[in-house]
């Protein structure tokens, strides 16, 4: 069994070293694993940073297009068997592996998506309070409408960690090129009836300071994204 871990990666200087070598230190027994990241069009140095990493395959983009389609290019490059997201910052830990990958090299299901609800509850009042309540009621609309419209009862489609057969993502083309890529391609894969699950994933919040880049705009596209296609034919021209 091959596990490809996906890195997308756009001006993440800062922390694209140490997120590389987390996922590298991983020790998954007998899985092979290949580490292939995507520079998406940095501007800050982040290719300077990984050309001097060994272990991993450096893929890049001559201008910046977006999470989805670094994505694409790395889907299209994997060789495993498992294909698995990792975002390039430093919120989610790479131990969570084992458990994201379980379930499918168990053969009980196609597509893990790592839940960050399951563990992590954030608080809005106190002096450890939360600053992403906007975030949080986001994710609890896109959360809600997806499972309305798919009939489905998870609780967590926007959490980074999410593991696919190869074959499946292979088999099933996607067109967003932004934040948006994953919820087309788990809206499609629903429909086709692949078999997903969900387990608990850690997550530790960044800040805008620090390089968080997702906002309301692009929430609202996931959206659109959603409900489009529910209801688009899963071949289609638009």
């Amino acid at each position: 069994m091959k596990l490809s871990v996906i890195i997308p990666a756009y001006n993440e200087r800062n922390t694209i070293e140490a997120v590389v070598r987390r996922v590298q230190a991983v020790n998954l027994g007998p899985v092979e694993k290949e580490i292939i990241v995507v520079d998406d069009g940095s501007t800050d140095g982040t290719a300077n940073v990984l050309k001097e990493m060994s272990g991993i395959r450096r893929l890049s983009h001559e201008r910046n297009a977006g999470k989805g389609a670094a994505l694409t290019t790395g889907f299209r490059a994997a060789t495993g068997d498992i294909v698995l997201i990792q975002d390039a910052d430093l919120e989610y830990d790479p131990a969570d592996y084992q458990a994201v990958i379980r379930p499918i090299m168990e053969g009980t299901c196609d597509v893990v998506m790592g839940s960050r609800f399951i563990l992590y509850h954030p608080k809005f009042f106190g002096k450890r309070r939360s600053p992403y309540l906007s975030h949080y009621i986001g994710n609890i609309l896109i959360t809600s409408i997806t499972n309305l419209l798919y009939g489905k009862r998870f609780t967590d489609y926007e959490g980074c960690y999410k593991a696919f057969r190869r074959s499946m993502v292979a088999a099933t083309p996607v067109k967003a090129k932004g934040f948006e890529f994953d919820n087309e391609l788990l809206c499609k894969l629903m429909r086709k009836g692949a078999r997903i699950t969900e387990v608990p994933i850690r997550y530790t919040p960044r800040t805008y300071a620090r390089g968080k880049k997702i906002t309301w705009r692009h929430g609202l596209i996931m959206l659109w994204t959603i409900v489009k296609w529910r209801f688009l034919p899963l071949i289609s021209p638009f």
